[in-house]
């Protein structure tokens, strides 16, 4: 049997966790000199308020070797692989400590590491694969891993973000470039490509029109796009209506037959702040 464990970046709901079998190793998040693990004891509505009582950038730090050990050992007594899901190695060194974590345990052949070159579902969406994969039963774990990683070449992942603040406060866009941006109204897509952040396409008006014709952007008139799924992934500060009403714009492009919504976890949250969205999907062969 193999067991399919991701770092806690890779924002899936508890439901989906469930469901799937998976298992999270939280990554750590600061605020100030208070230490917390994501989804575990702290939430993103908590940092938020933290950042803008003390002005101040939450950090967060990746997973320590001693961590992952724990988990990769409780698993290993009961299944007979492991494969372990990481945020781009080029965004956090949490991946790097899952294979040294291995490899200290003395288990490197039964723990097969696949760098993401992602974060949040675009993680999860590679994720889901492979646990449909381990639950099938018919692959190894290398076998799994070597999929995924061909698979993490057609992920389309991006966000809309409302404001720069947190980018700015975290070092991700220097001051000037965030006031200029809030003074003219404009709301960058930032996407992820070759496992680094960068800004795309840059809206300008009402956050919401920008936010439909992102998705209009993203989806409309492709026959390329994987069908089986698309995560609608946003890190707070909408109404349900709102998110509806993304949902119905997703669906009128592309006929897929799960659209799946999550809610950022702190990790992501901290450095994008709220009012961010994104729709995660991948391309075919």
């Amino acid at each position: 049997m193999v067991k399919i464990i991701s770092d806690s970046t890779s924002d899936l709901s508890q439901d989906l966790l469930d469901r799937y079998n998976i298992t999270l190793v939280p990554l750590i998040v600061r605020l100030g000199d208070q230490q917390y693990e994501d989804r575990v004891n702290i939430t993103s509505e908590e940092i938020f308020r933290w950042s803008d009582s003390t002005k101040k950038a939450p950090t967060t730090a990746c997973a320590n070797v001693w961590t992952i050990q724990e988990v990769f050992q409780k698993y290993l007594e009961t299944y007979d692989e492991i494969v372990a899901f990481s945020i781009s190695g080029k965004m956090s060194a949490t991946g790097a400590n899952m294979v040294e974590a291995a490899a200290e345990m003395g288990a490197s052949a039964r723990i097969h590491v696949v760098d993401s070159q992602s974060l949040s579902t675009g993680i999860g969406l590679l994720v889901l694969e492979a646990a449909e994969l381990a639950q099938n039963g018919q692959l190894t774990a290398q076998e799994i891993q070597q999929r995924m990683e061909q698979r993490r070449e057609l992920l389309d992942v991006s966000f809309l973000v409302e404001q720069l603040g947190y980018l700015r406060k975290g070092g991700r866009c220097s001051s000037v470039a965030a006031l200029g941006a809030n003074m003219l109204s404009l709301r960058p897509c930032i996407q992820v490509k070759d496992g680094k952040m960068g800004v795309g396409k840059k809206y300008r008006g009402a956050y919401q029109k920008c936010l439909l014709q992102y998705v209009k952007d993203r989806l409309e008139g492709r026959d390329d796009i994987d069908l089986r799924r698309i995560f609608i992934t946003e890190s707070g500060g909408f109404t349900p209506e709102e998110v509806a009403e993304v949902e119905t714009a997703v669906r009128s492009y592309q006929p897929f037959e799960e659209v799946l919504h999550t809610r950022a976890g702190c990790t992501v949250s901290s450095h994008c702040g709220p009012g961010t969205i994104g729709v995660l999907f991948l391309y075919e062969r």
